[in-house]
């Protein structure tokens, strides 16, 4: 009597029958019946996630750490012996993608420079800075380099860029503190470049080209940031 009462209680209570043991693992997915864990489908949406979060969490901190070099001087009049302009703070939320380089130097030296990259991103260069502006002849390195040191974005385009591109490109050059010009045998379409930070593009309307300009230019991180680029070399386009 007492077996059979236990026995009609368990089932009354719910008792586990061999089906519910193999649904407490995972639940099956009706289209194939294939057992799914809800876990591990949570697990693998949380990880797409974090891995975009991530990748843009370290360019940001990346940027947050960088800082001016101790071999950089920051101690030289502005280009037009006026007050310099007002440097601007890093963003804090930069666009995806930029590689953000080491600290060098940035003296001024006469004769040809030898840079790590192409275009270049930092270091020592010529006396004379380069005037901004569009320019639809290549300018030199190392006049380009001295602008940027002064808080100077340069934009940089294949000569082969298409017409439509370029004239995306051309109102840069109206901008205070912005340098377009060809650059042959660069390995990307467009590319932005401030002091020691870099953008690849592979469009003049990448709309991080826009967000890389107004983050970047006067960057706290230039050393001789908000001393123009007026009265230098080179005619640029009006």
């Amino acid at each position: 009597m007492m077996v059979v009462v236990l026995t009609l209680l368990e089932a009354a209570c719910g008792g586990q029958s061999p089906d519910s043991a193999s649904s407490k693992s995972g639940k099956q997915d009706a289209s194939s019946g294939t057992p799914v864990t809800k876990s591990a489908s949570a697990a693998a949406g949380e990880t797409t996630a974090e891995q975009t979060t991530k990748a843009a969490s370290d360019e940001a901190a990346e940027l947050v750490q960088a800082q001016i070099g101790k071999r950089e001087i920051t101690n030289m009049y502005p280009a037009d012996g006026k007050k310099p302009d007002q440097a601007q703070p890093l963003p804090e939320n930069p666009p995806k993608g930029i590689q953000v380089y080491p600290a060098t130097t940035n003296r001024t030296v006469d004769g040809p420079i030898e840079y790590d990259r192409r275009p270049p991103t930092n270091g020592d260069h010529a006396p004379l800075w380069q005037s901004c502006g569009f320019y639809d002849e290549p300018i030199q390195d190392r006049h380009a380099v001295h602008s940027m040191d002064h808080g100077v974005v340069w934009i940089t385009y294949r000569p082969d860029l298409p017409r439509q591109q370029l004239q995306t490109l051309r109102p840069y050059g109206n901008e205070n503190y912005v340098i377009v010009s060809p650059y042959p045998g660069q390995n990307a379409p467009v590319i932005a470049t401030s002091w020691r930070v870099q953008l690849k593009l592979k469009s003049a309307n990448d709309p991080r080209l826009e967000r890389f300009v107004n983050g970047f230019k006067i960057s706290e991180l230039a050393p001789l940031s908000g001393n123009r680029c007026v009265l230098g070399v080179g005619n640029a386009e009006g």
